[in-house]
């Protein structure tokens, strides 16, 4: 924070702008990075909330506590019956919750034409591995039984998540094989944090010009995980997981990030392990950068490819 370079030529420029702004917009409120996670997470409310707005209206949308957990579905039609997507939201394990990504899931459910169900898990460090993992399948185990009530199919919902969000969504989708659950229709994965080992482009893309640095990504995990002997976990670093019999994959790769080359590894261990995946990887986008959909057409192509994946695995078309 407060040390933000010129932006890299690589970089595309309406996301350059986007982070500008979000480091701008940091720097009026703290001049370092607050110690105590609960300032950390006000800042980061107060600084995505301008990113959060506009976007899609929604017929219904509703917010509720199950077990202690604040979820919350978007409906973009007044129709029973809707295909599911299940969010979980990035930050890190540490920061963020269903409303700064409040906007990214009422795209999701606009243009796929879906319903949407946000979960606020429990954030580290207080709350620790394996907590937010049980919190996410237990939810999809309650939605897989109760969801009619809710107006929704569970019987055709795909589960998706952004950075650790993503990591999650891979750890539940695990957990649920092992268990001999039913198979997801798929896992839409974006900049997912899926091996706690730095790669080539942490160093290629690690400063604040691109939203997140290596010496962050590192206390995000350690932040995560009880001890170091949990980052050996394959449920803590899914690359390190037997990958057999999961869901079709859809891998949102941003070019300038520092999980680039992490997220390019684990499609191919996908891949290797028989799982259908369709990857792309975004020219020009940084982590997160699905957040400047408001400004940035290369965000909103992202959403749009996404939107139509989703369709086709929920069996919209």
């Amino acid at each position: 924070m407060g040390r933000f370079e010129a932006s890299d030529a690589r970089v595309d420029p309406d996301i350059a702008r986007f982070v500008a702004e979000l480091e701008q917009a940091y720097a009026e409120h703290a001049t370092q990075q607050p110690a105590d996670p609960t300032e950390r997470r006000r800042i980061a409310e107060l600084v995505r909330k301008e990113w959060r707005s506009g976007g899609p209206p929604m017929a219904e949308t509703k917010t509720w506590e199950h077990e202690g957990l604040r979820l919350r579905l978007h409906r973009p039609i007044d129709e029973a019956g809707l295909p599911v997507l299940f969010y979980i939201h990035g930050g890190g394990w540490t920061i963020f919750s269903i409303d700064t990504h409040d906007r990214l899931m009422r795209e999701y459910a606009a243009r796929a034409g879906i319903a949407v169900i946000g979960i606020d898990y429990s954030l580290a460090p207080e709350s620790r591995y394996p907590i937010a993992l049980n919190e996410v399948v237990d939810t999809l185990d309650w939605l897989e039984r109760e969801g009619g009530e809710l107006g929704i199919d569970t019987q055709r919902m795909a589960i998706g998540g952004d950075s650790a969000g993503a990591n999650l969504c891979v750890a539940a989708c695990l957990r649920r094989r092992d268990a001999g659950g039913s198979l997801l229709a798929g896992m839409l994965l974006n900049y997912g944090a899926f091996d706690p080992q730095p790669r080539q482009s942490y160093k290629a893309f690690s400063g604040p010009q691109y939203t997140l640095e290596a010496d962050e990504m590192d206390a995000f995990w350690r932040g995560y995980v009880r001890s170091e002997e949990d980052l050996d976990d394959p449920l803590v670093a899914p690359i390190r997981a037997n990958l057999e019999r999961l869901p079709p994959a859809f891998v949102g790769i941003a070019e300038c990030d520092i999980l680039t080359d992490s997220n390019i590894a684990f499609a191919d261990r996908l891949e290797a392990a028989g799982v259908p995946v369709q990857r792309t990887i975004y020219r020009g986008a940084t982590h997160s950068f699905l957040e400047a959909m408001a400004i940035a057409p290369i965000a909103r192509r992202a959403l749009a490819e996404q939107s139509a994946w989703l369709r086709e695995r929920l069996d919209m078309d």
